[in-house]
């Protein structure tokens, strides 16, 4: 009784040497047409194409990847303690566009945290065995040593937002500045007077920059600003709430605050409303992220919204297509190609070269009002 499995020659599985002498062509030809090579004619390709349908030939990815020295796999590495990855929505909206973006090609999706130095050891240990084409890395600190790693490892990476002005990987981030100032720009004409702000850690480049932008904000407003109004968070509910507690204590009378994360800002409104303040009639408030904690608090909150998934996305396509151009010289898959071609088409707006030439990508924000502010 037949399995209904094509069979070649031999009585296993067609092989490429089949499908070349059914078409009439050499091997090379016909890994050429499996790998989506513009080098070959179309009655060639045709010719290939309907000797592969009429054996059933299934290319060995596999045996393709070692042959390229390739694993057919890139890592997201996330240098954080697992429960921050689970309470902050960024980290799933950035692994919803990359899963989105690895869809339409064969590579495997690999994450692993890397918060504590046993954490960092190891992930250096599985990096230089080069179990993975490339590295995405979300989320890193001034001080982090993940990304010379990498560059002493020559592993293609992309991280999400830069560790500085200077950055020297190829970067995905949002615009933090200009969206901090319109969230400030926004609670002046609000007629609110004494704003403050909850900042992120501060070792982290886009904390800094939401700060920058706060500034900014007051100073175009002709407003002054003032330091005990700035008190440093965390990123995570509880900063937010110790942050709210110390500005309620240092300036009562404040009527805004500007939260560096929704999550702070879940944390600053326990404290409000523990204090009898308002929102917003008392004290408006304002978060960075636009992530669902913002559209089912109560109020809802205004939020700047930064386009996680699509730096998600664009992170991928970067990274897939420095993976393609680093495999030219022996040969890019299919997948390395349509990465390619996704990369030129989805990683447009602010892109612009960094040091190295590694490309430095600034996606847009936007304020999203809410009753909150």
């Amino acid at each position: 009784m037949g399995t209904g499995q094509p069979r070649g020659r031999s009585g296993g599985r067609p092989t490429l040497e089949e499908v070349a002498a059914r078409a009439g062509v050499g091997r090379g030809t016909v890994s050429r047409v499996i790998n989506g090579s513009p080098r070959v004619s179309e009655h060639t390709r045709a010719a290939v194409e309907e000797a592969v349908a009429e054996l059933g030939y299934v290319p060995n990815t596999a045996a393709r990847a070692l042959a390229a020295n390739r694993t057919d796999s890139i890592a997201v590495v996330v240098p954080e303690p697992e429960a921050r990855f689970f309470a902050e929505p960024y980290f799933s909206d950035i692994i919803h566009g990359v899963g989105q973006t690895l869809a339409d090609t064969d590579m495997q999706l690999v994450l692993t945290f890397a918060g504590g130095d046993r954490e960092r050891r190891r992930l250096a240990q599985y990096l230089a065995a080069h179990r993975v084409d490339g590295v995405l890395l979300v989320s890193v600190h001034a001080d982090d040593p993940l990304p010379d790693l990498l560059q002493q490892l020559d592993t293609p990476a992309v991280i999400s937002g830069r560790r500085s002005a200077h950055e020297t990987l190829a970067s995905v981030d949002s615009d933090n500045f200009a969206g901090a100032r319109a969230a400030v720009a926004h609670l002046v004409a609000r007629g609110r007077r004494t704003i403050a702000t909850i900042t992120g850690r501060l070792d982290v480049y886009g904390a800094q920059r939401r700060l920058d932008g706060y500034r900014e904000g007051l100073r175009a407003a002709g407003h002054p600003v003032d330091e005990t109004l700035i008190v440093r968070g965390d990123f995570t509910e509880e900063g937010g709430r110790r942050a709210m507690a110390e500005l309620l204590e240092r300036t009562p009378d404040l009527d805004a605050v500007f939260a560096g994360s929704d999550v702070m800002a879940a944390g600053a409104r326990q404290v409000l409303r523990a204090a009898g303040r308002r929102i917003p009639q008392d004290v408006a408030l304002v978060g960075f992220d636009d992530s669902a904690i913002a559209r089912h608090m109560d109020p809802p909150l205004t939020s700047v919204r930064q386009p996680i998934t699509e730096m998600g996305r664009t992170m991928t396509e970067v990274l897939l297509a420095e993976i393609a151009a680093r495999g030219e010289a022996g040969g890019v898959g299919e997948t390395g190609r349509r990465s390619a071609a996704g990369a030129g088409a989805g990683a447009g707006a602010g892109a612009g070269g960094g040091a190295g030439g590694r490309r430095q990508i600034v996606l847009p924000t936007e304020l999203v009002e809410r009753a909150s502010s």
